[in-house]
């Protein structure tokens, strides 16, 4: 057991330097009239830019117009007393979106105002609990399919049977009125063979799979069919290894999410859809029935630059019979998030207008990579 002396000695022989340096999450020291004085690595990464350009800005060139990180650091400046605030958004001009962060800010000494700011962004932790609750709600319906559409789709048959026998006794002008009943009844059964996918529990089959074949086969039946006159980019990492997966649910998956950003770009000037994959180690996150954490190092992202999703909608979008469409069932992304989680990953969608992005992360093939243990844990 190490004695207190000893405890006292091994830490002082460590540079407090060193130590900010390490940790994951970003640090600003401001000092008089919020001048920034001090960032550390993390910090630069965050803002995309390095110590000598941020140390020649003010905290409020920084931070966004009116974000509450400014008055938060006056008042620790004026109170000489630590202060949190909790899931605030963080809006700069360094980088175009805005990520919710939970900020602490802390007097640096008693003797003067310089204040240290410590980040802790909130964005991967909640989308990830997001994803949970969706995958909650898609096996409540996969419940509700299961009990359902077996005593609905029954009598619907009937009462097409009984339409198309209409159709052919009746006047033409109740022809119409014949044929609504049962394009209506075909539509119903539709809707339920599409809940019932939910309840599909068998074990697929799966492969090691590069992903931009698979991105590749869902650009080109894209181009010649959901998306036509749509320009397609794409920003690939050639070294990423294999997705242990399904082809064609993962292809069905892409095809999905390309589907909708055409459909929300109908009235958009030069219209694009940009796919890109990146590796990002560093996440990971528990699944049940499994004792270690699952690294999520593939990442793959659909953008587009559409008029993005409401702010009401976005944080229940991959919920069952959620949708912008006016006549859509809600249905796509809710089977699209399923199909994801099947696979050991999450989906998470950033959107303003002009902007809308679609991220999936997934796991590596088995044997392709060899993930250390202390990769940062996604809370």
């Amino acid at each position: 057991m190490m004695s207190a002396d000893q405890a006292k000695d091994a830490a002082n022989q460590v540079p407090a330097a060193a130590i900010i340096q390490a940790l994951p999450q970003p640090i600003i020291v401001c000092g008089e009239n919020r001048q920034i004085e001090f960032v550390n690595y993390a910090a630069e990464a965050f803002f995309g830019a390095s110590l000598s350009v941020l140390t020649r800005e003010r905290l409020d060139d920084l931070i966004a117009f009116g974000s509450p990180i400014i008055s938060l650091v006056e008042t620790v400046a004026l109170r000489r007393a630590p202060m949190t605030e909790y899931r605030v958004r963080v809006g700069s001009s360094r980088f175009g979106d805005e990520r919710v962060a939970d900020v602490f800010a802390s007097p640096m000494s008693d003797s003067d105002s310089r204040v240290a700011l410590l980040i802790q962004e909130r964005t991967m932790a909640d989308k990830i609990d997001r994803q949970m609750v969706s995958r909650g709600a898609a096996r409540s319906v996969t419940g509700l399919a299961s009990m359902l559409a077996h005593e609905i789709k029954n009598p619907l048959s009937g009462i097409r049977g009984a339409a198309q026998l209409l159709e052919q006794t009746v006047s033409s002008e109740e022809i119409p009125l014949a044929r609504l009943i049962r394009e209506e009844t075909d539509r119903i059964v539709h809707l339920i063979d599409r809940v019932e996918v939910f309840g599909d529990e068998r074990p697929m089959e799966r492969e090691p799979i590069n992903i931009h074949v698979i991105l590749d086969r869902v650009k080109l039946l894209a181009r010649n069919g959901v998306a036509r006159g749509i320009a397609f980019s794409e920003e690939y990492d050639p070294s990423l290894p294999p997705v242990f997966g399904n082809r064609d649910q993962l292809i069905q998956v892409f095809l999905n999410l390309v589907k909708n950003a055409s459909e929300s770009l109908d009235r958009t000037q030069n219209p694009e859809i940009k796919f890109s994959t990146a590796f990002r180690p560093g996440i990971r996150i528990a699944v049940l029935g499994v004792a270690e954490r699952i690294s999520l190092p593939l990442e793959i992202t659909i953008e587009d630059n559409g008029p993005g999703v409401p702010p009401d909608i976005l944080p229940f979008l991959f919920d069952p019979f959620v949708t912008t469409k006016q006549n859509g069932s809600g249905l796509g992304l809710a089977l699209v998030a399923k199909i994801v989680g099947d696979h050991g990953g999450v989906i998470d969608c950033d959107s303003r207008p002009g902007r809308t992005k679609f991220r999936i992360l997934l796991p590596v093939a088995s044997g392709s990579l060899h993930v250390s243990q202390d990769e940062e844990m996604a809370p």
